[in-house]
């Protein structure tokens, strides 16, 4: 054998070497060489969900559904803050959502899948699906988002139908607070039951909250999906930052994507989700991106630490954190190892 026929072969040798090195370093870490990161949401896995609150605990099942099969992450977020929607014990999300000021109930939802498409619909009435109708949006239309009577017509057009949304609870909760008519959102009054249990009175707490779900399925694809009627009693038109991409929620599926909760208007002001999935680009786990990025709001408006304002991130490796104003914030997680767990997240406050 030549000099030259023997250094090719070497070399040839040596790059198989090291493809085999690396193909079982990628086995034991998928995407790096490196160990992987570990979030108090627990070690990352696929496929994965988590959402907001403890109403998360049963849309996450639902979206488990989805993924445990194969199924594609958009799939899973709609199917399961669907559940939320439809409950008519859920005061904060969908068709028994308190109504505004002028007793109409008006819904929010947006959707943003795995290739950056998204769809939204605002202020919405008469729709018990809004999330549904978001996706429809995305996948029918030019559009990213419809709002008022444009979104109902598009519903309405695209088979959805119309419904009375205002319950006779829910009814009776704003007869109740227009004696008063004080509107004062309250931090965490988005969990309370509206009579506040014994002695409570009717229409003693603002009732405010969204559901945020994030999902990455089986293939390393993530989906996210965020669905509210908004704050109770709110001026009839109001839009929070469910519905705003880049606010209440933002999916990019080469970081990660991350949800918000609780006072919408100081999510806007800062472009919150966005903000969070930026800062995960940057290096920060999902923990540390959303509380820098409550870090940010809190140093823009200090007098925001009396709201609440909550963050939900998960990365590409399905890694989860959290983070909110104040304590009393919970999010909840779905894998093939439980189905049920439901974490309390870290505060500022």
């Amino acid at each position: 054998m030549d000099r030259r026929r023997f250094l090719q072969g070497a070399t040839i040798a040596s790059g198989v070497a090291l493809a085999a090195a690396g193909k079982t370093a990628a086995a034991a870490t998928p995407g790096t060489t490196k160990a992987p990161s570990v979030s108090p949401g627990g070690p990352g896995m696929l496929p994965r969900v988590c959402s907001t609150w403890d109403f998360g605990v049963p849309a996450n099942q639902a979206a488990w559904k989805v993924l445990s099969t194969g199924g594609r992450a958009l799939d899973a977020v709609e199917q399961g803050v669907r559940v939320p929607e439809q409950d008519l014990k859920n005061h904060s999300v969908g068709r028994a959502g308190y109504p505004d000021r002028d007793g109409k109930v008006t819904l929010d939802a947006s959707i943003m899948d795995e290739h950056g498409n998204c769809g939204a619909v605002a202020a919405i009435e008469h729709i018990a699906h809004p999330i549904s109708v978001a996706r429809r949006v995305m996948e029918r239309t030019p559009h990213v988002l419809l709002v008022g009577d444009g979104a109902l017509q598009f519903a309405l057009e695209q088979g959805f139908p119309r419904e009375e949304l205002l319950t006779p609870e829910s009814e009776q909760a704003w007869h109740a607070w227009l004696k008063t008519a004080k509107y004062t959102p309250q931090a965490n009054s988005e969990v309370k039951t509206y009579n506040a249990g014994p002695g409570g009175t009717p229409g003693d707490a603002s009732n405010h909250d969204t559901i945020g779900m994030l999902a990455i399925d089986a293939k390393g694809n993530l989906s996210g999906a965020c669905t509210t009627s908004g704050m109770a009693w709110k001026l009839h038109g109001r839009v929070g930052d469910s519905p705003i991409i880049g606010a209440g929620l933002y999916v990019d599926n080469e970081v990660g994507a991350a949800t918000s909760t609780g006072v919408g208007e100081e999510v806007i002001r800062n472009v919150g989700s966005f903000l969070v999935v930026e800062l995960m680009r940057q290096g920060r786990s999902p923990q540390d991106a959303c509380r820098e990025a409550m870090e940010r709001i809190l140093r823009k408006k200090p007098e925001a630490r009396g709201l609440q304002v909550g963050f939900l991130a998960m990365d590409k490796k399905g890694n989860v954190g959290a983070w909110a104003i104040q304590d009393g914030f919970s999010y909840a997680i779905c894998d093939a190892k439980k189905q049920d767990t439901l974490i309390p997240a870290k505060s500022t406050f």
